[in-house]
């Protein structure tokens, strides 16, 4: 039975506050719960209709707690407005400082991102180009935020994110060793540019772009052109689809 506590504890999750207090997030669908249960992410609650168990059979001994219900009382749980037949209650993962000497490894840095669909799916991009850690800024919407989490369409258990001061996390590493990109408008085009192995690219904020304190800290400065002939040309893109472009082009070379 899902008592009222359970109820109120997952709806909960809801809010920052309550997952930080808790250490726990909210997943919600037969799809995340297939990804997590695929990733091996320990499960501690997983509320679920006999329907879901006899597709998942395996999910009612990898959870910690089983609540088999009906799609009404999911309902009354859900955050959602069409709510499927299993959601689950998981513990934050706590992923230490990233180790930046690794000579082939890139790594993506959210400067500002405040809008939870776009962070959901810079991880789903990072996932699909392994990309294994995005570090964000202190100020960047919360990985756990249960629309980030539905929109990363399972990479959030497969990619580690790590908040911290962008600004001192971007001084204190080496440069010279870890080359730190960033798109500007005044850019080098990056269909044309030189790209490494190695480095981190800086994405910033959906209206302002990366800010200046982080700007100054970017030693090579791209540029996504646009083929636009039309006068009204939009000024900038999505960061969604401009860190998809940049990552698809640092793994083609």
């Amino acid at each position: 039975m899902l008592s009222k506590n359970k109820i109120k504890l997952i709806q909960s999750l809801n809010r920052k506050k309550s997952r930080d207090e808790t250490g726990l997030f909210l997943i919600e669908g037969i799809k995340m719960v297939e990804e997590a249960l695929r990733s091996g992410c320990p499960i501690q609650t997983l509320v679920c209709t006999s329907t879901f168990l006899e597709q998942y059979p395996e999910a009612a001994t990898k959870a910690g707690e089983l609540i088999e219900t009906d799609t009404a009382t999911i309902q009354k749980a859900s955050l959602q407005q069409n709510p499927q037949d299993a959601l689950a209650i998981l513990a934050q993962p706590v992923n230490p400082r990233p180790e930046l000497n690794l000579p082939n490894e890139l790594f993506l840095a959210l400067d500002f991102i405040q809008d939870p669909g776009n962070l959901g799916t810079i991880l789903r991009i990072a996932d699909w180009f392994g990309i294994k850690t995005v570090i964000c800024s202190e100020n960047t919407v919360d990985a756990y935020n249960p629309k980030v989490v539905q929109a990363s369409m399972g990479a959030i258990f497969r990619t580690k994110t790590w908040y911290t001061s962008l600004e001192d996390y971007l001084n204190e590493i080496d440069r010279a060793q870890i080359p730190v990109y960033g798109t500007f408008l005044e850019g080098e085009n990056i269909y044309q540019e030189s790209l490494t192995r190695n480095g981190i690219i800086v994405m910033g904020n959906e209206g302002n772009g990366i800010s200046e304190p982080i700007s100054k800290l970017v030693n090579r400065r791209l540029l996504i052109p646009t083929f636009s002939s039309d006068k009204n040309k939009p000024e900038s893109l999505n960061v969604a689809i401009a860190t998809a472009i940049c990552c698809s082009e640092f793994r083609r070379r």
